[in-house]
């Protein structure tokens, strides 16, 4: 029998110590949906991101999301994205609804202003086409009922309050590092196409291990698992990257299952598909419930 429990374990316990008085501020209606947007006039691409997402409570923390909004500001102008959740593990690739469909909120015992939030983003037909095509040679399914999950709407909440730009669901089809790496430079494409694909997961994500009570340190186990994912990133060793279960330091520890990190294989590869090595930076660092890592990664 697993030792760990599972995720909606876990995440039940977390509610006592996760509660915060702040309610969600943006209600935002759905936008038209079905006609493509405008082309992105950038001459670069889009970047890639991995956000580390945390516990569902961070779709009511104005802090935390503060520095997720000032991060998106960051960013051009947006015809969509693509987000890959950890939340969402199905194979063969699963592309998901292309309309406004109700959130998913894939937890339980959380305070009740968390399932009152709404984040009603328009459907991109157009984009679940181009992915389709994007992903020809390989099996792609679509789920026309499966709208977005925490891992989702929870980041994109405080990325684009506004609501106002397309979102697309697709699953993470295999835990395989290098299958998933290869999904990746195959989405790649998107990014001159004005599409930001978005990773959402955790560098570190042992939920039998964190604190809900006060803020300790992050313990080492925690701490060099960080370091070492910042320095084989920055350095570009997609190699070391791709056999992090093997290389990186108590890797098992960090993650008992590996759904939280694969999405951030997935942004890698979107972000060296085109062959060159791109800048690499950290908009969010830092730590919560003592070993839950919050580094969000931007390339290029």
């Amino acid at each position: 029998m697993n030792s760990h429990p599972t995720r909606r374990e876990a995440l039940a316990l977390a509610a006592a110590g996760l509660l915060t008085a702040c309610r969600p501020d943006g209600r935002a209606a759905a936008a038209s949906a079905g006609k493509e947007p405008l082309m992105n006039t950038s001459t670069a691409p889009i970047p890639v991101a991995f956000v580390g997402h945390g516990s569902p409570t961070l779709a009511l923390d104005p802090v935390k999301g503060a520095e997720l909004t000032a991060w998106a500001q960051r960013w051009p102008a947006l015809r969509g994205v693509v987000v890959l959740s950890a939340h969402w593990e199905d194979a063969p690739v699963q592309i998901g609804a292309t309309r406004t469909l109700p959130l998913i909120y894939d937890f339980y015992g959380f305070p009740k202003a968390l399932y009152d939030v709404q984040y009603a983003a328009p459907g991109a037909p157009w984009l679940a086409d181009r992915v389709a095509g994007l992903l020809q040679g390989q099996p792609v399914q679509r789920a026309p009922e499966r709208g977005l999950d925490h891992g989702a709407w929870v980041p994109l909440k405080w990325f684009l309050p506004k609501a106002d730009v397309p979102v697309l669901a697709v699953s993470l089809p295999s835990q395989d590092p290098q299958a998933l790496f290869a999904l990746g430079r195959k989405l790649a494409p998107l990014r001159s196409e004005g599409v930001l694909i978005l990773g959402s997961g955790n560098v570190t994500h042992n939920l039998r291990q964190v604190s809900f009570r006060g803020d300790p340190p992050p313990p080492a186990w925690a701490t060099e698992f960080d370091a070492w994912v910042s320095e084989v990133v920055q350095g570009g060793q997609m190699d070391a990257l791709l056999q992090w279960q093997t290389q990186a330091p108590a890797a098992r520890m960090n993650h008992p299952t590996v759904e939280h990190f694969t999405p951030l294989l997935v942004a890698a590869g979107a972000a060296w598909g085109d062959g060159g090595r791109p800048k690499v930076t950290w908009p969010v660092q830092g730590w919560e419930y003592g070993s839950l890592s919050r580094r969000g990664v931007q390339f290029g």
